[in-house]
């Protein structure tokens, strides 16, 4: 990085958190109704900071949904295209009451800025904004092409972006996927993730009687939905951990050798890591470690399970209803819609006598894996090396982006996943943040990998 560039990030930084802190104060909350003028507020102001940063044909393109917005720079012939993903929605901030300062007014605080959308995903986008700008306007060029597809909608799953990508493939075509959206392993312990975990989501409702029976009368005689539901779900695991629905592992393909030594050296102590969840034991999966477990097998969790009185007290009923809701995390080759097909037949198979079952479809995205050697990804760890000082682990995240294997599938480019937030800066929950330490690294590492992807 050319010394100008330092000389502009070092003259523009209370500059830039003022501009972040203005991105900051939107409630560009996606999942509620009563904050569609604050998506369009968020959606205008990625149109400005675009055009501020001289980037070209910016618009505000419409879905179904909240609008995408598109800029690009292309006067690099011969020279890679970068699309450059993000989004400009939000989570909800309940509870509030958790909340240390107001979410949507940023506070710095030692050496972080505290807001929602501080770490994910407004910073880190911001930050891909700031490094073209950089560069623009201290050389007048670019070294590559550059496109931005910015949404609105992430944190609600991305419903009608995988059409406007099919639609407008043409204008997004590229020749790298580069997103921001994911995090360290640590303080100067950057990480390239390489794979991301699918999803699919879905509700068990129990049904008994007509209404709830009192369990001195009837106690004994009917069935109970509670403990129907009990039983089945009891069903979906054996003793180990592993999930019990016949065919869950078909599609799954193993890790490699060079997966398994890639993720056998990440900065992870087991009996750390039990002690900061405060837990007497940890559980998994036979043969797999606490890293793979979490980064790189498929799972089955339930993640509420529900019916009967729950007031104070005690009532002496027998539930006729009970529910639970379990979402899958999924890898390699799983199809979600499969694994729902599967888990539904199990339900059938499991439902015990006197009780009926329905299974009500939610949530599903499909995981994403690629080469860690690509050409792309290798860049991507030179930039860490530079920006950070240290060499960046592979790894792949437990969590989903579900729009990534669709921009996979669509564009046929390979993706990297290069994101600067870390894994306790609380993002979906209270006090998010982001370091700026990372923040002014990120800058400099985003800044090298635009200069010399060229050489890929």
């Amino acid at each position: 990085m050319n010394e100008h560039i330092k000389q502009h990030f070092s003259k523009e930084k209370i500059h830039h958190l003022e501009q972040l802190s203005s991105l900051l104060r939107i409630a560009s909350i996606s999942a509620l109704s009563a904050h569609k003028e604050d998506m369009t507020n968020a959606a205008n102001w990625m149109a400005d900071a675009l055009t501020e940063a001289c980037l070209e044909h910016v618009a505000l393109m419409p879905t179904k949904g909240n609008p995408v917005v598109y800029a690009d720079y292309l006067h690099a012939p011969e020279k890679p295209t970068i699309l450059v993903y993000g989004h400009y929605d939000v989570q909800p901030v309940d509870p509030l009451e958790l909340w240390d300062n107001d979410p949507f007014e940023p506070t710095i605080c030692d050496g972080k800025i505290y807001a929602r959308g501080a770490s994910d995903d407004k910073g880190q986008v911001f930050m891909h904004i700031k490094a073209i700008e950089a560069l623009l306007k201290t050389t007048k060029q670019l070294p590559v092409n550059v496109k931005f597809c910015i949404e609105g909608e992430e944190e609600i799953g991305s419903p009608h972006l995988p059409e406007f990508v099919d639609k407008q493939k043409d204008l997004l075509a590229a020749d790298i996927l580069l997103i921001s959206d994911t995090t360290m392993l640590g303080p100067d312990a950057p990480a390239i993730c390489y794979g991301l975990r699918g999803l699919c989501a879905l509700q068990i409702d129990v049904q008994a009687a007509k209404s709830d029976l009192h369990s001195g009368l009837y106690g004994g005689a009917v069935p109970n939905a509670l403990h129907a539901l009990v039983e089945l779900l009891a069903s979906l695991h054996t003793a180990d951990g592993a999930v019990a629905v016949k065919s869950f592992y078909d599609d799954v393909i193993p890790l490699t050798s060079n997966e398994r030594e890639a993720l056998a050296v990440l900065p992870h102590n087991d009996a750390k890591y039990q002690k900061q969840l405060e837990l007497p034991a940890l559980f998994g999966e036979s043969g797999y470690s606490t890293v793979e477990r979490y980064m790189a097998r498929p799972t089955l969790e339930l993640n509420g399970v529900y019916g009967g009185f729950q007031g104070e007290g005690t009532k002496t009923v027998i539930p006729a209803r009970a529910h639970a809701k379990i979402t899958c995390r999924l890898v390699n080759n799983q199809d979600p819609i499969h694994i729902l097909d599967l888990i539904e037949e199990h339900v059938r198979m499991h439902t015990p006598v006197g009780v009926t079952t329905k299974v009500t479809r939610y949530d599903t995205g499909r995981p994403f894996v690629t080469r860690f050697d690509s050409p792309a990804i290798q860049s991507a760890a030179t930039a860490y090396e530079v920006g950070f000082g240290v060499k960046p682990f592979y790894m792949r995240m437990g969590g989903s982006i579900p729009i990534v294997e669709v921009f996979d599938r669509i564009l046929h480019i390979p993706v990297v996943l290069m994101g600067f937030g870390l894994p306790d800066e609380n993002f979906h929950a209270p006090n998010e943040h982001f370091s700026l330490e990372n923040f002014d690294k990120g800058l400099r590492t985003l800044v090298y990998y635009y200069e010399h992807l060229e050489t890929v």
